[in-house]
């Protein structure tokens, strides 16, 4: 496995060069990953996906991230070690589209297409337009007129 082309990861001190240049920024990724993945698992318990129904828990986990990485591509955008820990690290663990596709095949039964379809189409229109809203309404906030 080579993360990079100069890098091979098999011999010793190119792994401890690994480490030490990019060691902070994985430790982030990982306790922010952590963190959010914690965080969608609190609001799946609170809005429970029921088999056949709209997944309202994990559509909102997906739009509610999307606008949070709006928001921070705007106002943390530029932070060395911040920008992994929430965008990569938190929201990364929080979002979860490999879910929304799990349960969109879920309800690709007879019957339940039009909820498929409504889930499909909805989350990807409602998690665009949130990653719009969350850089409007920051840049608003902050006054950033770009």
């Amino acid at each position: 496995m080579s993360v990079d082309p100069d890098v091979d990861v098999h011999v010793p001190a190119q792994r401890r060069e690994l480490a030490r240049t990019h060691g902070g920024v994985l430790a982030v990724i990982a306790l922010g990953g952590g963190l959010g993945a914690l965080a969608r698992y609190g609001i799946s318990l609170w809005l429970p996906t029921m088999p056949g129904h709209f997944p309202w828990g994990t559509f909102a986990i997906n739009v509610l991230g999307c606008f949070l990485i709006g928001v921070l591509m705007v106002r943390w955008g530029q932070r060395p070690l911040l920008r992994p820990f929430l965008g990569v690290g938190v929201l990364g663990g929080f979002t979860t589209f490999s879910t929304y596709a799990v349960e969109t095949r879920a309800l690709l039964a007879p019957g339940e297409v039009p909820v498929a379809l409504a889930y499909l189409f909805g989350t990807l229109a409602a998690a665009m337009l949130a990653v719009l809203a969350g850089v409007a309404l920051t840049r608003k906030v902050l006054g950033d007129n770009r």
